[in-house]
């Protein structure tokens, strides 16, 4: 697995557990659905957060949250309807954002709730 692709997974580590600590109970990891993926379901009171983990090692030119494209945000809402109807569900859908910057050796973490919105 090349470097980015284990950064990428550290990331998602370090997100799932800044999520459990901060109360949520994470439902499914990496659920694929079509050509879609979402990182991380988790689930805190009657709220289910479609988590979108963006992991970098550096903040060059543009924001790390601003990477999430209108299509990956148009794959993440179809994959999150499927999620629902599959577990035939009746919760509030919130789409989050969680970004992890690597400084040498110490991680920042940002989590922006309710990052975009679907229509």
């Amino acid at each position: 697995m090349g470097k980015h692709n284990e950064f990428g997974k550290e990331g998602e580590q370090i997100a799932v557990d800044y999520l459990v600590k901060n109360g949520y109970t994470i439902s499914y990891k990496n659920y694929r659905y079509l050509q879609a993926e979402i990182d991380i379901i988790a689930k805190k009171g009657d709220i289910l957060a479609i988590v979108e983990v963006r992991s970098r090692s550096s903040d060059f030119i543009e924001n790390i949250a601003e990477t999430v494209t209108p299509k990956k945000i148009k794959l993440l809402v179809m994959a999150a309807n499927q999620y629902v109807t599959d577990k035939n569900i009746d919760v509030e859908v919130r789409f989050d954002i969680i970004t992890i910057l690597k400084n040498k050796h110490k991680f920042e973490l940002e989590h922006l709730e309710s990052a975009f919105f679907h229509f």
